[in-house]
């Protein structure tokens, strides 16, 4: 038993298939965590309770909980309703559920909202907007620019003045996860996909071809069969056709990467094919500690909170 201390806080980053809970000290440090495989989308709300039961019994004493994810959902314990793009962090504070899960007090963070101004087009997220803030806290995070989210729905935010004020989502990652696990395109992977040639073709062919990502696909299986791509590269071709594509996405809907690196909070190996993506197109990117970032973006919230108290 972790018996807290009155500064600490409890952050949950709760998804629809995961959960994970931080003991968070007035530093943004983990004292404590833990994370196992019991989302929102596997719950009922008795469920729900018992997880929360079992935060409490592991850090007694803590009375700031946040919770950020699909728990705020139409999915999850309340509807924290989005708060719309432009956003602060002191915007977001603004919109939190105050609510009780059995006996606790919980803060359910809402997610984000926007209409980009390219397009019009509309977005979503919810959960990321924790990292994102995380990041934006730290002395060194530029307050202008882009940030991404690499993962199985990879967000690309733009930032102004440190608020975030649009972003749109790419569902490449989920594509290249059930390609690679059943369907015609798994019978040519063969191995990790890997930052290289192959990768950088599909990059380039991804973002410049001006075909749909579609007809380019079924093209990687085309090139195997003719033996103009090698089996053992046909991983690293479909992920930059994939990210090569999304790379043509940023500049239609949010602009040119400018001069400062852009920010990739995820696991590593993704992002590092991200940054190889974005350096073969120009641009400059730095690879940023998910769970860094997530801690950061508690504390701060926590922070503001305390502050209009």
């Amino acid at each position: 038993m972790n018996r807290g201390n009155a500064a600490d806080i409890i952050g949950i980053n709760w998804g629809s298939s995961a959960f994970r809970a931080y003991r968070i000290d007035s530093e943004g440090a983990a004292v404590d965590s833990f994370r196992s495989g019991d989302g929102v989308g596997t719950l009922d709300r008795a469920g729900m309770e018992a997880m929360i039961e079992r935060v409490v019994a592991r850090w007694p004493g803590i009375e700031r909980i946040y919770a950020s994810g699909m728990i705020g959902s139409n999915i999850g314990w309340v509807e924290a309703p989005y708060a719309e793009a432009p956003v602060a962090a002191h915007d977001l504070v603004g919109r939190v559920i105050d609510t009780r899960i059995g006996a606790t007090a919980v803060r359910v963070v809402p997610g984000i909202a926007c209409r980009r101004r390219s397009d019009g087009g509309p977005d979503i997220l919810r959960g990321e907007e924790i990292e994102l803030f995380g990041h934006l806290a730290a002395s060194d995070a530029p307050r202008d620019g882009l940030i991404a989210l690499p993962g199985t729905h990879t967000k690309w935010a733009a930032i102004e003045r440190g608020r975030l004020v649009e972003f749109f989502t790419s569902i490449s990652g989920e594509l290249y996860d059930r390609m690679s696990q059943a369907g015609l395109l798994a019978s040519i992977i063969d191995g990790a996909a890997e930052a290289g040639a192959a990768f950088a073709r599909g990059v380039d062919e991804g973002r410049r071809s001006g075909l749909a990502i579609g007809t380019l696909l079924f093209g990687a299986r085309a090139r195997v069969i003719r033996g103009d791509l090698e089996r053992r590269d046909a991983a690293s071709y479909l992920r930059g056709l994939l990210i090569g594509a999304e790379l043509a996405d940023v500049g239609q809907l949010l602009g040119a990467f400018g001069e400062a690196p852009v920010p990739l909070i995820g696991n590593g190996p993704l992002c590092r094919l991200y940054a190889a993506a974005i350096e073969a197109v120009g641009g400059a990117a730095r690879i940023v500690d998910p769970e860094r970032a997530c801690l950061a973006g508690f504390v701060a919230l926590d922070r503001v909170s305390v502050a209009v108290a």
